[in-house]
Formats: C-alpha cells, structure tokens, sequence
C-alpha cells in the first residue's frame, strides 16, 4: 500500500555569542533556548516510539551548550539573574530590566501573574530609565530575576519537577535561596541536552545531521558573484570567493558532530536551503549522502510550476546526469564523489506549523495538518506512488508563539500520525531507502527564501559587511607573522564572522531591536582578528553598519478625514496618518510577505480611521477577513469582525450601529466611533488585527502582544 513518508528535521541553531578574545558570552540564548527548546523536543520522543525524526545540530551551537553544561561560560545576563538582589547596582539593575522582557508577551510574560505584573510597570515607558529603576523594590527586583529563567525553563521541569513546580507555584516573593536553587537546576538542565540526543540516535528514533560549523551560506562564500544569477543587476559587494572555506566549515562541523556525540553523519542541511553546484559538489565530497533546500530552488531548476509528484519525491544530483530526466537507476546510492541525494521542503505545510497552528487549537491545528497532509499526496497515492514529504523548520523560534511551548500541539500531531495507517514518520535516510530518485544535473543557485540570497547581499548594509570580512580574510592569508596559536583563534573568528546570522539582520529584511547586537557582535569578531594577527584593529570596525531608519511605529502628524472607499481617493487623505511597518519577523519565522504590510492610522477627533494594504504591491484581498481586536485604557475589550460577504463587506462588532464602517477596494479602510469605544481623551487605545485566510488565522499586526496607537496633543481624541 502507497503511505506517505513524512520527514521532520528539527534545525537547531543560534550564532557563536563568545567573545574569543574576551570569553565572555555577548548574549544568553544559546543558554536560553537549551533551557527551553533542545532538551524538550527531542525528550517528547520517548512518549512516542512509532515516530522517528532528523535533528539537524549545528556545531557552533553544541559548542557553547557544553561550555555552559561544564560551567565554563562567562555570561553576563547569567550572572546578573543569580546575583543577590541587594547587592545589583543601579546599572546592573537597567541592565536587568533591558533584556528580561524579551520573550512573547502573550504565551511567556502573560503565563505568569507575577512577570506580567512587573511588565506592566515598565511596558509604557520609552526606555528603561533610572526612573523606573528607583520604581522597583529589591523584592521586585528578586521576583523578575527568577522569571528571567523560570520563564524559559522546558515544559517538563515546569510540570513535573518538583523545585520548578514549586517556584511556579509560588509565583512571587522569592528569596534568595530560591534563586540559588534556580541556579542549580538550570545547571542540571542544561547537562542534560547533548545526552538526551545521543540516547535518541542510539535507540535508533532520530537521525542526527548537521550544518557547516558556524551556519555561513555556502554558495556566497563559494563565490559572493552567484547572487546576480537569481537576481540579476543586483548591486554586490568586491567578490569573496573561498571554496575552501566552505568545504573546511562543513568538515569541521562532520568531525566535531561524530567525536561529541558518537554518532555517524550522513546529512546535511546548507544554511537556509542555500544550494548552488559547487556546494552539492563539496557537500558529497566531504562525506555526506543526503541535503535538502526549498521548492523556490525546485520549481527555477525544473524551470516550471510544481505540482506533487515533483515537490513530494526524492532527487539525485550529480554531474553527467539529466536534468529533470526519467528516474535513474540509483537506489540510495553512495557518494561517488560528486553525486548526493536532495530533498526539498514543501513551504506551505512548513509554515503551517511555524506560522499558523500558533493561533490554533492543538487538537484542531493536528487534526488540520494531517488532513492537509492526506489532501496534498491522495493523487499520488491513488496511483500507487508512495510520497516523501520533508517537513523542515526552526525547532526553537515557533514554540515561544504556541500555548506551553507547542508541547500540546507535538503531542496532539504525533498521536495522530501513529494512529494513521498511510502515515509513518521517518528520518531522511531511511525515507531514501527504497525510493528511485530524479536524476539532477544542475540545481538553481538560491535559498529557501524567494530562491534567492537577497537577505544576505545586495542591500548596502549586507555588501559593507561582505567587504569587512573580506578585509580580515585577506589580512590572514597575508600577515604570517602571528603565533601558531594566535592565528588558530584568528581563524575560528573569521569561521564565525562567515555566519549567516550577521547579515541576517543588515539591511532592510529584518528590523528589529536586537539588530544593534548583532551589528557589534559581528564588528567585534573582525576586529578579534586583526587583533590575534598583531596589527591595529581597523577604524572602520568602531563604527556601526547600520543605517538610520523609518521607526516602526509612526505617530500621526495631524489629522485626517478619508472618504471610506477602500482607495486612496486623493493624495491627502492619509499624509498626517501615523504608520506602523510590518516587516518578514512581525511572527515567529520569515515569511514569503506579510499578510498586510501597509497599517495607517489616525484620527479627526471623533474617530479612529485605519487603513489595511498590501503597499505598492496592490495584492487583492480575494480571501482574507479581518479580526480586529481594541482595548481601552479602561481595559474594556472590543472585537470587530471585518469579512467578505456575497453583497460586500460584512461588519460584526459588540458596537452601536452605524459606529463601524468598511470598505475594501485596494485595500480594507475602516472608520470607527472613539466615544463607541469609550476612550478617554487623550489616553492609550491598543490595537491587535489578526489575519486569516480560507478560515485559518494567517498572521497578525504586530506578531504577538499589542499596538499602542501613537498619541499626539491634537485633539481630545486624535492619537
């Protein structure tokens, strides 16, 4: 009987946050996320024999996760959080404050009565000041450096170990020595994650594959030119072109996966599906059997749409092969070289899991995934096909947007999955086993995202970046003069500088407030290398990549009165609107385009006008409905329903008739009474628009919490 050969990889990663130079950690979450993602998810596994996954673990990650482990790490988020209270001065106090509040208001700070309390009494401040230092107490301050890591402590210790079943319950008005057995627990924790994946693979229930050690895109450190290929005209940087440094990244990361945890490798996921032929050509030749990338990358190598039957099945690059040709005769196959089996993730289904189910119920969001699971691959069953379908996500970054960490939603999904008799989940490997692969000549160079590089390069920020570590790549190769040991360090610091996690957030793609970190973070590593080499650290590096830009939430210059028509119906109508910019991380992953990406708001004093739109994309809005939920400062509630019916625009709401008004033309423009919603003049008015599409929930604005529409002194009830 055909089944469905459904394939997870799990990707666990986070960039190297040590300072080679200094040891110091610059920041926690490589700490934090072992604390709350890679023990749980590979520990949920015992409860469910039938299912078998691949777990994709970054080298450059493991490393640090062992450094903590052996109490080795200088961290200094880690040591603030421990310190007694009364003994923290004002500026660890600000610092405290700064990053303790970096988690999903909704799902994380809201779970605890406690934490949500004390973010209330910084939330609407601009920034943390010294002002709202002198507001918290020493117990206050206690209390929020026990949420600072109970918060991202892993579902089982919060459910069934009694310390940290005991300090949740508790729930405030912690001492002392409930930080230090805090302390202590997070020590036993985080000894716990590498073993808890070497008894996975050694009972045989997960496959563990890798990435290149410190996660660098591989075709632009192959040659940095292959980007004008996807995007052709683009504006690049000087050319960085070391292929070695490609090859030596990903034997580095072979070798250090078999000797830490014990267990052969034959995978390989490229840094966000990024794939070109030089790359499949050192991926093979450096030992690896299988790699996977997206189904942009697919359907340009194919040069036409997908449909199942070439998304959901196996490939077999190699050169001499034909492109898109009949199957070949190769059944799993060695190496040979220069030849290396491809899988390509299906986006739409991953996004389900990473983007939508969130919003969901768990047993709805299962119940949903697997029948779109049974309805992308019933004509291949139906023909006797069996279908390989790799589902391929970011194992930590979603989970901080489900309920209790989308430990519910896995139990529900995994249930399911063993109970369906034409489903079985496997790991990469064993799904190739039996399959008779596509033959491939050339694979389109790109990424996962867009099948292209534009993230990484292009942008002016991301090609200064490229010419920087081109700089300090030069400098090693020329400056012979250091010591042995020196250049070693120097070269692990060029490794990680070669990461894709820096350009990640230049340019425009990704704002967002960690950018400055990373900025310094990536300028720090350079500058290590020049300092390892003995010269003089480049001025250039003192000074931050990034360029000013537009805030993402505007206030309004004054006010505005649009004709609700669902178009611009002059130039004027939303020039004084305030604007708040919807970016590819307003939810938990990038996504292809947000689902609204121009929001304006403003006011005439007597109502709150918005405008929803696709910006100059002009994008129909043939299936999306709008739930917008107000809050006032009162924290009276009100939920309005915008939908398309068969005569128009359908309007639900709790409201007076005649106090909501929508259109929808270009975009969704929708007019609502303030004194409806019994806002005080002047006060705050908080908004939150959820998306959805076909009847699931698609996105919101912003991605999780609230927007706090901008106030100006214009009118009683302008904003």
């Amino acid at each position: 009987m055909a089944r469905i050969k459904l394939c997870f990889l799990w990707h666990m990663h986070q960039p190297f946050y040590r300072d080679l130079v200094s040891g110091e950690y610059r920041l926690p979450w490589a700490r934090l996320h072992a604390l709350k993602d890679y023990y749980g998810m590979v520990q949920i596994l015992e409860e469910f024999p039938g299912i078998r996954q691949t777990f994709n673990l970054v080298p450059s990650l493991l490393l640090q996760i062992g450094e903590y482990a052996a109490g080795e790490a200088k961290d200094r988020f880690h040591e603030v959080a421990f310190k007694e209270a009364e003994l923290l001065s004002d500026e660890e106090k600000e610092f405290l404050l700064s990053f303790s509040f970096r988690a999903n208001e909704q799902r994380v700070i809201q779970r605890f009565p406690r934490f949500a309390e004390l973010w209330e009494r910084v939330r609407h401040d601009g920034r943390i000041s010294g002002r709202v230092v002198n507001a918290f107490t020493t117990q206050m301050i206690r209390d929020l450096q026990v949420f600072s890591q109970l918060a991202w402590f892993d579902e089982e210790y919060l459910a069934n170990d009694p310390v940290i079943r005991a300090l949740k319950e508790k729930g405030r008005d912690f001492t002392h020595a409930d930080l230090q057995m805090l302390e202590s627990k997070e020590r036993e924790l985080l000894g716990k994650v590498l073993g808890a994946y070497s008894k996975a693979a050694a009972r045989g229930q997960i496959e563990i594959s890798t990435s290149p050690f410190s996660h660098p895109i591989l075709p632009l450190l192959c040659d940095s030119n292959i980007a004008d290929v996807a995007h052709p005209y683009i504006a690049l940087p000087a050319q960085f072109a070391y292929p070695s440094d490609a090859s030596a990244q990903m034997a580095e990361a072979k070798n250090y996966l078999q000797n830490t945890l014990g267990s052969a490798v034959h995978g390989l996921w490229p840094p966000e599906g990024a794939v070109s032929d030089e790359v499949l050509a050192r991926t093979a030749e450096a030992g690896f059997r299988w790699t996977a990338s997206g189904e942009s990358v697919l359907r340009q190598t194919l040069g036409r749409d997908l449909v199942a039957e070439d998304k959901y099945r196996t490939y077999l690059w190699e050169n001499g092969g034909e492109n898109g040709g009949e199957n070949g005769g190769e059944n799993g196959g060695e190496n040979g070289g220069r030849k290396i089996h491809v899988l390509f993730r299906d986006r739409r289904l991953c996004d389900l899991i990473g983007v939508v189910y969130a919003r969901m119920d768990a047993e709805e969001a299962a119940d949903h995934f697997v029948g779109e699971l049974h309805k992308a691959c019933d004509g291949m069953l139906q023909l006797g096909q069996d279908a390989t379908i790799p589902i391929i996500l970011d194992g930590e970054n979603a989970w901080e947007h489900y309920l209790e960490n989308g430990r519910p939603f896995l139990r529900a999904l995994y249930r399911r999955i063993m109970a369906d008799t034409k489903l079985e989940a496997f790991t990469i490997s064993e799904a190739l086993e039996g399959t008779t692969p596509v033959r491939l000549q050339r694979i389109f160079p790109g990424s996962w995202i867009d099948g292209n590089f534009d993230i990484w390069i292009g942008a002016e920020e991301d090609n200064k970046a490229w010419e920087l570590l081109l700089k300090a790549r030069r400098r090693y190769d020329e400056n012979t003069s250091a010591t042995a040991e020196n250049r070693a360090l120097a070269w692990q610091e060029l490794m990680i500088a070669e990461g894709s996690d820096w350009c990640w957030w230049y340019g425009p793609e990704h704002p967002a407030d960690s950018r400055g970190e990373f900025d310094s973070l990536f300028r720090n590593h350079l500058a290590n290398v020049h300092r390892l080499l003995g010269e003089v650290v480049p001025a250039e590096l003192g000074t931050s990549l990034l360029k000013p830009g537009e805030p993402q939430n505007r206030a309004p210059t004054g006010m505005i009165q649009p004709v609700i028509d669902g178009k611009q119906s002059s130039h004027a109508e939303w020039t004084n609107a305030g604007r708040y910019r919807a970016t590819h991380t307003s939810g938990p992953m990038h996504s292809q385009r947000p689902p609204i990406q121009e929001f304006l708001y403003g006011s005439d004093g007597q109502n709150l006008f918005l405008w929803l739109g696709q910006g100059e994309s002009k994008q129909r809005f043939d299936s999306i409905d709008l739930n917008i939920q107000l809050r006032n400062s009162a924290a009276e509630q009100f939920s309005i329903r915008v939908c398309r019916g068969a005569r128009g625009i359908a309007v639900s709401s709790p409201l007076a008739e005649g106090s909501v008004q929508a259109a929808l033309q270009d975009a969704f423009e929708i007019r609502i009474s303030l004194a409806a919603l019994r806002t005080k003049p002047g006060g705050p008015l908080f908004i939150r628009v959820e998306v959805w599409n076909e009847g699931l929930p698609i996105g919101s604005l912003p991605g999780y919490g609230e927007l706090e529409l901008k106030q100006t002194a214009m009118a009683a009830y302008t904003f």
